[in-house]
């Protein structure tokens, strides 16, 4: 006698050549996070390049939101599987916030306010594949989606766009942030499946 009902098979995956392997489709935007969701006053947000010389580069809300910014329509796919296509973002390119910094550093180290990291090659952040998004849907982006600001890489699993993003450091060699250090790919490419250590 079978222990499944006929017809039970879970969560199916969605016949899409756009989904990597491994993903569904979400239909809603799932909110994940490693912490509680700071609420970050507009007056106190800044965000901040510090090179690998301790040379710092900070832009305040005014300023920020003072430089030309993108529309960006975009898939993204998150490391519990889901992944959402077509999302609407705007936001400032990391080629402009990267226009006056000289860095020898090749990886970026991405603080938050409330101390999540995440390490990025920079390769990965330039040449118009990553953004500092504030808004999505054409609304102001949410606190639990990581508002006002977080940083966008829809290339790689989510966990690598840190939501409350607040500036990034650069490093000549790559270290772990947050969920690198407990056990999570160091590079996070979601059509290699690179979700854990050793995938």
């Amino acid at each position: 006698m079978s222990i499944i009902s006929r017809g039970f098979g879970g969560r199916r995956r969605e016949p899409s050549p756009d989904l990597p392997p491994g993903q569904y489709l979400a239909h809603d935007f799932p909110v994940l996070s490693a912490g509680p969701t700071p609420k970050i006053p507009l007056d106190r947000w800044h965000f901040s390049i510090i090179t690998e010389i301790g040379e710092k580069h900070t832009w305040d809300w005014k300023q920020f939101t003072a430089l030309p910014a993108e529309e960006i329509t975009v898939d993204i796919h998150c490391v519990t599987k889901w992944s959402k296509l077509g999302t609407g973002w705007k936001g400032v390119s990391l080629d402009t916030l990267f226009e006056d910094v000289e860095t020898a550093g090749d990886y970026a180290m991405a603080h938050s306010f409330g101390g999540y990291t995440t390490n990025v090659p920079l390769e990965d952040l330039l040449d118009g594949k990553a953004w500092i998004a504030y808004e999505y849907d054409g609304e102001p982006l949410h606190p639990e989606h990581g508002g006002p600001a977080r940083l966008l890489i829809p290339h790689l699993y989510f966990w690598k766009s840190a939501k409350w993003v607040d500036g990034l450091r650069m490093m000549h060699e790559d270290e772990p942030g947050f969920w690198e250090n407990a056990g999570y790919h160091m590079y996070g490419d979601p059509w290699q499946e690179q979700r854990y250590h050793g995938d």
